[in-house]
């Protein structure tokens, strides 16, 4: 990582992991902020970031995207907003050679594609989920689906905010992912209902909750016959992703274009 003080911009100043990273990043000597993103029409534009998240004024004025041009100072964009204007935020860090740490999910497979292409310009990191607990998740369950391949039915519960908008989360999709990739199984089933049978080898089931303001919580079950063996990772706030976020912003910083991900932050093995 960068031992220089690195200069962020965020883009969803104002949503709930944007006001989070706005607190965080005054209380780090590592990084500032330096400009406020948000959508064009938002009634608080012009208004001061930080009296906004309730910290004292920083003199970064909540700006529409545009304003990223004209911004000097700015090392990488931390975005939390939704697809659609991840794709447009690249274009202009593209253009101004400006790296970027995407933390938006429920990208469709061209909209990644998209992004992946920017990535020949500028560094782009892409994680459904920054926190630094849930990666060793990740590479728990694939050390775990790998051994138990062909002898363990793999189901995965996620639970969220009734705020969320997509589902199942990023995060059990990535979980998804990695079981199927290290166990072979070839097939997700996303919740069931009805006669359905008896459940089919290479099967992972994925099951969404969404209920109150829970922050996030994720179990991968693997059940064998006599045992069960579940890998769990609960948020109690959102702290993790957003500390895990502003690592990822420092660790991408000055880096070459390129397509990156946690296990490049964290150095684990690939």
């Amino acid at each position: 990582m960068s031992t220089a003080t690195v200069g962020i911009g965020l883009h969803g100043a104002l949503g709930r992991m944007g006001v989070r990273l706005i607190q965080l990043i005054a209380e780090d000597p590592r990084v500032r902020l330096v400009a406020a993103i948000d959508r064009e029409a938002h009634p608080k534009l012009g208004q001061d970031a930080g009296e906004l998240a309730g910290i004292g004024r920083l003199d970064v004025p909540i700006e529409p995207l545009s304003a990223l041009e004209k911004r000097q100072g700015v090392d990488v964009v931390i975005d939390f907003s939704h697809p659609s204007a991840s794709l447009e935020l690249a274009t202009v860090c593209a253009r101004n050679g400006i790296a970027l740490v995407v933390g938006t999910t429920g990208f469709e497979p061209e909209q990644r594609k998209t992004l992946e292409a920017a990535s020949a310009t500028i560094p782009i990191l892409l994680s459904p989920n920054m926190s630094r607990a849930v990666n060793l998740l990740m590479k728990l369950v694939g050390e775990a689906a790998a051994a138990l391949a062909g002898v363990a039915d793999i189901e995965i519960v996620e639970r969220h905010h009734h705020l969320k908008k997509d589902s199942p989360s990023g995060t059990a999709l990535k979980l998804a992912e990695i079981a199927a990739t290290a166990s072979g199984a070839d097939h997700l089933v996303h919740g069931r209902e009805g006669l359905v049978g008896e459940r089919k080898p290479g099967e992972i089931g994925v099951h969404a909750v969404r209920s109150g303001d829970c922050p996030g919580e994720h179990t991968v079950s693997f059940g064998l016959l006599g045992e069960t063996l579940e890998l769990s990772h609960r948020a109690l706030n959102r702290d993790g992703f957003v500390r895990g976020a502003i690592d990822s912003a420092r660790f991408l910083a000055g880096k070459p274009a390129g397509w990156y991900s946690m296990a490049n932050v964290l150095d684990f093995a690939q």
